[in-house]
């Protein structure tokens, strides 16, 4: 039997054996051992997935192991995923093996080709890859359908599934609990011959939606309540997405995620932890498969991992759609969601999403992660690779009284800046090969009026102020020049008072520029300052909107034991300001990273950011972490 009419995988498979440099945990123990012992050696891959039939027509298989990642298309990916997608694809790259894209697509009214579309996309920013010779699709359960069907006609005429037509409440008190055995069914010793009719006339559309299921028949004693005659095909009229209205009985996800990994000839089935309860029932459906000779062996083996538990995040994906659909956010890829569209609009990178999943490793323990380490993964990739660039936040003009006089009437000086400093000053700096692209430049302008920052002058400084300060009267009552300070890239200047309007509020700022001073040229550091601001010129500034994000929530674990995690809602999550950029930043492409200087990330917004008519920046991440100082 050959399953192949939407096919694909996930890496080459070829690569290195276990990397020395990477931390080590439990599952790569578990995959280097069972390399050695050669657990899948003689495992044979038809192509696609398949039976045991159509894999052992096949050739050795080229994969040394095989993961997969398995979402329900029923929402957005989000960091939880993110860190499953790096686990089980990192993996595979690392161990010269495959891993599988799959949509677990068996629940038709939930899922949708939006979230297959977006989740495609997910993957494949995220820097992963599912294609082999032969295959370049995503794998979908509902391809598998016939087989799950086929499998379900087996384990009833073998003796190991029986239609039941209790009431779910009926089910449900006849179960028991963890101190009472549950009661058997009235129909569990019916014989195959009338199992096999009834599920017939399942499939064929005879009886109403949730009047009767096929359960396994295991034990109803079991300490394991998930194996006491589990559901596995329930009665469901729904329209889905892949396969339309062909049938109108479905699996349950139980039943059809092991069979869709040994279809696929999976090696290791990684899952989280609250499908451990689940693993006897797994092993035991895909024993019985294998008895009876529809599936290979070996089988595949299914191991947990502790989820991702961040904090000031939810990952439910039933109070994330509550946030978008009661309009708390602006859509999934609002900048605060957790959502990996959300979190590449706020700016987070893959590099930096898949340090964070190798920074935080794997485990079988529950544990917190506190939000910080994932900004500070993000800092830590931009450092080196994001652009500078001046902009004023909360702009005052800054007037240099004296230009005209010593620069010239209306006069504009160039300047410039590296875009990259670490490119233009760091280790290899002065060593690169001749014919080299130099590092690139940023250009623009200071002119008789300037924008500063309003906290870059005080009236009256406070104890270890080094900005712009006016003249005062020293300890012995004689006056003291106003403070010197450098311009970042331009001149030094000496501030001599400032403007105010009718109430009060500060409108200019007043200084004086002290030639010769400007930076890179002799003798610009002739006169010695403790202080260099940055500014953005009145001629050539660009007005941007800047969106200032914070954390959604105020709780650390806002949804924790029971809580109304919207209780917890950050009012102040989101600030739009009007600020001023230099003239680089306006061209900036969507999605491209920049350094403001000394405000933080920003990245140019993927969806409402225009070259140089509305240039629209999110902050990804302050300089450093001051979350509630």
């Amino acid at each position: 039997m050959t399953i192949a009419p939407t096919p694909a995988n996930a890496h080459a498979a070829s690569g290195p054996l276990a990397d020395p440099n990477k931390p080590s945990h439990f599952l790569r123990q578990i995959i280097e051992s069972d390399l050695e012992k050669g657990t899948y050696a003689q495992r044979r891959w038809g192509g696609s997935p398949g039976d045991a039939a159509h894999h052992g027509a096949g050739g050795p298989d080229p994969a040394k192991i095989r993961t997969r990642f398995p979402p329900e298309p029923n929402g957005y990916l989000h960091i939880g995923h993110a860190k499953s997608i790096c686990l089980n694809f990192g993996l595979a790259r690392d161990y010269g093996g495959v891993c599988h894209l799959r949509f677990d697509d068996t629940n038709p009214e939930k899922e949708d080709t939006e979230y297959v579309d977006s989740i495609i996309d997910a993957v494949n920013w995220l820097g992963f890859d599912w294609s082999q010779p032969g295959n370049t699709l995503p794998y979908q359960a509902s391809d598998y359908f016939d087989f799950m069907y086929r499998a379900a006609v087996y384990l009833i005429e073998a003796g190991h599934a029986y239609v039941d037509e209790q009431t779910p409440e009926q089910m449900r008190i006849n179960r028991g609990d963890f101190g009472k055995s549950g009661l058997n069914s009235p129909q569990r010793d019916r014989s195959p011959a009338d199992n096999l009719a009834r599920f017939e006339q399942m499939r064929d559309g005879r009886y109403e939606d949730g009047a009767m299921v096929l359960r396994a028949k295991i034990d109803m004693a079991s300490p394991n309540i998930n194996m006491r005659d589990p559901a596995i095909y329930r009665i469901r009229r729904a329209n889905h997405h892949n396969t339309g209205d062909t049938w109108c009985i479905y699996p349950m996800y139980t039943f059809a995620h092991p069979i869709e990994d040994a279809l696929e000839q999976i090696t290791h089935s990684i899952c989280t932890l609250e499908f451990e309860d689940q693993r006897p029932f797994y092993d035991w459906l895909l024993q019985r498969l294998i008895e009876g000779g529809l599936l290979a062996s070996p089988a595949p083996k299914q191991y947990e991992f502790a989820r991702l538990n961040l904090t000031y995040v939810i990952t439910s994906k039933r109070k994330l759609a509550q946030l978008v659909y009661d309009q708390r956010v602006n859509g999934w890829d609002d900048p605060r969601m957790p959502t990996i569209v959300g979190l590449r609009r706020r700016g987070y990178t893959p590099e930096a999403l898949q340090l964070f999943a190798e920074r935080i490793g794997v485990s079988k323990s529950d544990s917190w992660i506190e939000y910080a380490t994932l900004e500070g993964c993000l800092r830590e990739d931009l450092e080196t690779k994001a652009q500078r660039g001046f902009a004023v936040l909360n702009p005052v003009k800054l007037v240099l009284s004296n230009w005209d006089e010593v620069m010239g009437a209306g006069h504009l000086e160039p300047c410039t800046q590296p875009a990259l400093p670490h490119a233009a000053h760091g280790a290899s700096a002065g060593t690169a090969p001749e014919g080299a692209v130099p590092p690139p430049e940023r250009h623009f302008a200071i002119g008789q009026e300037v924008w500063i920052e309003r906290e870059d002058y005080e009236d009256v400084p406070p104890k270890g102020y080094k900005r712009l300060y006016p003249p005062r009267s020293g300890p012995d009552g004689e006056m003291l020049p106003g403070n010197k300070v450098r311009l970042k890239g331009g001149y030094v200047i000496e501030c001599t008072g400032a403007n105010r309007d009718a109430n009060g509020i500060i409108t200019e700022v007043l200084a004086t520029v002290l030639p010769d001073t400007k930076s890179g040229t002799p003798g610009s550091d002739s006169v010695k300052v403790k202080a260099a601001i940055t500014w953005v010129g009145v001629a050539d500034g660009v007005n941007a909107e800047v969106r200032l994000y914070d954390r959604l929530f105020l709780d650390a674990n806002p949804d924790a034991s029971g809580k109304d995690f919207l209780a917890s809602l950050n009012p102040s999550s989101l600030k739009v300001i009007t600020a001023i950029v230099e003239p680089s930043l306006a061209n900036a492409r969507p999605g491209q990273n920049f350094q403001f200087e000394r405000h933080g990330y920003f990245v140019a917004d993927r969806i409402d950011h225009v070259q140089g008519s509305k240039p629209v920046f999110n902050l990804a991440v302050g300089l450093r972490d001051s979350w509630g100082k």
